[in-house]
């Protein structure tokens, strides 16, 4: 019973009758939780021990204290090392690529020349060696809990998740990057949006680190060919169905697989990894040879090739137009000719430099491309720091085309949908900036819909939801809104006698907030004319130092209250304006910035600044 092997495990902990109390067994399981042997056991001491419950106790026998102090399990070890595990195929030091590695040195070969399944990299807790210095097991440290999220965006204090989520990050905590520790702060920027993240959850409930795995932690993938096909998975689960399956970073089933997927076996997650990512260009070349290459050439990348892959590699041959099937960790797991039915190239990324005759793009999948293009002046001035199509008719060139189109249909973001369709739970939405693309979440648009005319494109999925949005400069995120503050240029007599010159400033004002000040050099937008006073949003340099463009908002007099159909919407000249959480109010009279509610009570109207898409974002009454 659960009773009696918990008596025997605590008695190798030194624990004797004597100390347990007259009541067996009740008296060694109370003993037993006060140390830890008995986390995660639930079952009751009179049941009938499982080999599942016989496992816990036994990891948990490792991490218990004995009775005299010290971890039982350090206590049996030779030697011990403490650490995070950041990858368990290291090369080991006689050369074999089976070792467990803590952080980003030392290695240690696994005794008994066993190989680990890798299935708590990216877990902190201790390696026991063995008098010849090899892992005889890992002890994980088990506190708190763990949720795997799909990444959205980041930055050096938050992780934003697909669904909205937010969770605040210490710039310090320990992350593993495949297979490399490093710190969020230096970290976060190595992802993409889509990316799956293990999230460590303290007890206090703060993220203590996080795991970033290598999806394809095998030599082998699989290609689907067949739809609803899960053919060869619980091949690569080593015999197991027991998996989850995820298809491009979204939890799926196998009524989602469709021709051409690929799926590899991540055994950190114990799930299967599909994805569908696809690229066209010309084959450049193969190494070591055509039958059974290695590594490739596509658009001038070099790509690795899975030994899974030598089949279809070898029906193809240099200057041919093919696709490539691609791994989650873009890893070549198969090749067909271009054109192919269901197959076809579906590479999308930003432009991060572009002229009439190059580009480099930096695919959502996670690659860069470089190559040559033929564009006019006004195809690189659209193009540049844009969403765009990628794809390669000719060696060394590569075709650019920006995203437009799509599905049809307002966006919702209360119920997430767009039209009749359903956005996918791992939806890459960016928004259209004069920098550029710029990923955003839904928890960043401050309205609750979306008009079909503001979405520049739209994609859907396999499932038919939607999984990529473009829409133009909603958010004004990349604006900083407030009262335009104008200082003359005027001159001061030194004590000297000298006469020194103060030049013109201006500073932009929004609450406690005062951006500035700055120099006069910037542009107006729409050639308006700007003077103190006037509310306006302005775009700073990357190094917020200067205001690039001023953008002055459109002013709207004698607003009544009676206009407002809700405290997110107002009705201005015949068209319904969205008043998001972040609009600025203003009490002219008082000169006081002041909340929506004293707004509304202070007086019957107003007059209200809007952008140009459709955002109060100041209200000002007196």
């Amino acid at each position: 019973t659960v009773g009696q092997a918990v008596t025997i495990l605590m008695r190798l902990l030194g624990y004797t009758d004597a100390d347990m109390g007259g009541i067996w067994p009740d008296g060694y399981m109370a003993a037993a939780s006060t140390v830890g042997l008995t986390d995660g056991v639930s079952t009751a001491a009179s049941v009938p021990l499982t080999r599942a419950t016989a496992a816990r106790l036994f990891v948990n026998l490792l991490r218990s204290d004995a009775k005299g102090g010290g971890s039982y399990g350090i206590s049996i070890a030779a030697s011990s090392v403490e650490g995070m595990l950041t990858t368990s195929s290291a090369t080991a030091p006689d050369g074999s690529d089976t070792a467990m590695r803590l952080g980003n040195s030392t290695s240690y070969s696994i005794a008994g020349g066993k190989v680990s399944t890798g299935a708590m990299n990216g877990m902190k807790g201790i390696l026991l060696l063995n008098k010849a210095g090899k892992v005889m097991t890992f002890v994980p440290e088990i506190a708190g809990s763990s949720r795997t999220v799909v990444f959205a965006s980041g930055t050096a204090v938050k992780l934003t998740t697909a669904s909205g989520e937010s969770f605040t990050i210490k710039g310090d905590t320990a992350m593993v990057v495949n297979g490399e520790q490093k710190t969020w702060e230096t970290g976060y920027t190595m992802l993409h949006s889509g990316t799956s993240v293990t999230l460590y959850i303290g007890g206090s409930g703060g993220v203590e680190y996080i795991f970033v795995g290598v999806s394809a932690t095998s030599s082998a993938a699989v290609v689907v060919y067949e739809k609803g096909s899960s053919a060869g998975f619980s091949g690569l689960a080593n015999g197991s169905t027991r998996y989850s399956i995820y298809k491009n970073g979204s939890s799926a089933t196998a009524s989602d697989m469709r021709p051409y997927d690929v799926a590899v076996y991540n055994p950190a997650e114990n799930s299967i990894r599909v994805c569908d990512t696809r690229i066209t260009g010309v084959y450049e070349n193969a190494s070591p040879n055509l039958s059974n290459p290695s590594k490739i050439t596509l658009m001038g990348t070099e790509f690795s090739v899975l030994p899974t892959a030598a089949d279809t590699m070898s029906k193809l041959k240099l200057g041919q137009a093919i696709t490539l099937l691609l791994t989650e960790d873009n890893q070549v797991a198969g090749a067909v000719e271009a054109g192919t039915s269901g197959a076809m190239g579906n590479a999308v990324g930003i432009v991060k430099e572009v002229s009439s005759t190059s580009a480099t793009i930096n695919l959502l999948c996670g690659l860069t491309i470089t190559g040559k293009v033929s564009l006019s002046d006004t195809e690189v001035s659209r193009l540049k720091g844009q969403l765009a199509a990628v794809a390669s008719s000719q060696k060394g060139a590569i075709a650019l085309s920006r995203l437009t189109g799509g599905a049809q249909g307002d966006l919702d973001v209360t119920t997430q949908k767009m039209g009749s369709k359903l956005l996918a739970e791992n939806v890459k939405i960016y928004q259209t900036t004069s920098d550029g693309a710029k990923a955003i979440s839904l928890s960043q648009i401050p309205s609750a819909s979306i008009p079909s005319s503001s979405v520049a494109y739209a994609r859907t999925n396999w499932a038919g939801r939607v999984d990529l949005i473009v829409l133009s400069n909603l958010t004004g995120s990349e604006y900083h809104f407030g009262r335009f503050s104008y200082t003359y240029e005027y001159k001061e007599e030194q004590a000297d006698g000298s006469i020194k010159t103060h030049p013109a400033t201006i500073s932009v004002i929004a609450g406690t907030t005062v951006l500035g000040p700055f120099s006069t050099i910037f542009t107006v937008e729409d050639d308006r004319d700007v003077h103190d006073g006037d509310y306006v949003g302005v775009i700073l340099n990357r190094q917020e130092t200067a205001i690039d463009s001023i953008l002055v908002l459109t002013k709207f007099e004698n607003i009544s209250n009676s206009a407002w159909s809700s405290l997110t919407s107002v009705n201005l000249g015949g068209r319904s304006y969205t008043v998001p959480s972040s609009a600025l109010y203003y009490n002219r009279a008082t000169r006081q910035w002041i909340t929506q509610e004293t707004a509304r009570a202070f007086a019957n109207s107003s007059t209200v600044y809007t952008d140009n898409s459709g955002y109060v974002r100041v209200v000002e009454v007196q």
